[in-house]
């Protein structure tokens, strides 16, 4: 796996969390609309508690997926965080820190640490540079 792509695995995973709770929160909101009509006339029994009890069992699943996802995404920052620790550079530690794992824009990243764009992406292309030699154990 090459640098970048390790890097960024914790963008993807992230994102992918926040699209379970944006459907998390619209299965709520669909529960949530669910009414029973309550009358004294004698009726063929319905499916409607079995739909909502269905969409509950829906929820629950969907939220222990975001909790596997979330325990994951921690243990991938954390491996991150091990890697970039080991860059020797402080400077291009604090810029993959921001980048990758706090997903700051390049142009934050330059104004946090007083350089060009250019510079920046510079340094961003050399700490890569180290950390592909951390991942191939090429590393002092």
């Amino acid at each position: 796996m090459k640098a970048k792509e390790f890097m960024r695995q914790a963008i993807y995973l992230d994102n992918r969390i926040n699209s379970k709770l944006q459907q998390l929160s619209s299965l709520t909101d669909l529960a949530r609309k669910v009414t029973s009509t309550l009358s004294d006339m004698p009726k063929c029994p319905s499916n409607t508690n079995s739909r909502m009890e269905d969409t509950i069992v829906k929820i629950v699943d969907l939220q222990h997926e975001v909790n596997k996802d979330v325990d994951a995404l921690v243990d991938l920052k954390r491996q991150i965080m091990t890697v970039i620790k080991a860059v020797p550079n402080a400077e291009q530690q604090i810029l993959l820190e921001n980048r990758y794992l706090c997903y700051d824009s390049w142009e934050q990243i330059a104004v946090d640490l007083g350089f060009s764009i250019q510079h920046t992406y510079r340094m961003h292309d050399m700490a890569l540079k180290e950390v592909e030699k951390i991942l191939n154990g090429e590393s002092k």
